[in-house]
């Protein structure tokens, strides 16, 4: 059996930082979710302190691996009350990808549900008028 090498092992280390901050920001962008509110930049931004500052995620990593997640200081983003829009780049800081994804889904879910709800409602009046 090959031991793994050091660099395996910082791979490892990433994924499963990245997992676990994903599952934080997933957290944080559901409690918006819920609420129906719309992913500004401000929001945002506000997700991505609040993740970064999880007192758990910092404590589950060392400092090296939660420097790697850090936006760059020259990535600026608006911090404006406008709808996120990030056109067709799919390069993105780690938190703002997550949160993204998050409201995707989101999104995809209740489009699902919206038209599962109407084929219902469609069956229902067929069955209802003897169809």
């Amino acid at each position: 059996m090959q031991t793994p090498n050091e660099q395996d092992l910082a791979a490892l280390r990433f994924q499963a930082a990245a997992r676990d901050l994903e599952h934080v920001v997933r957290d944080i962008a559901q409690r918006y979710i819920a609420q129906q509110v719309p992913l500004t930049w401000r929001l945002l931004h506000a997700i991505e302190a609040e993740a970064l500052a999880d007192l758990g995620f910092a404590g589950r990593h060392d400092v090296i691996m939660l420097g790697l997640f850090q936006r760059p200081g020259e990535l600026a983003y608006p911090e404006t009350d406008e709808r996120v829009d990030f056109g067709h780049s799919n390069a993105l800081p780690a938190v703002f990808a997550f949160a993204v994804s998050a409201y995707e889904h989101a999104a995809q879910s209740a489009e699902e549900a919206g038209r599962k709800a109407r084929d219902k409602g469609k069956f229902r009046s067929l069955r209802a008028w003897g169809g």
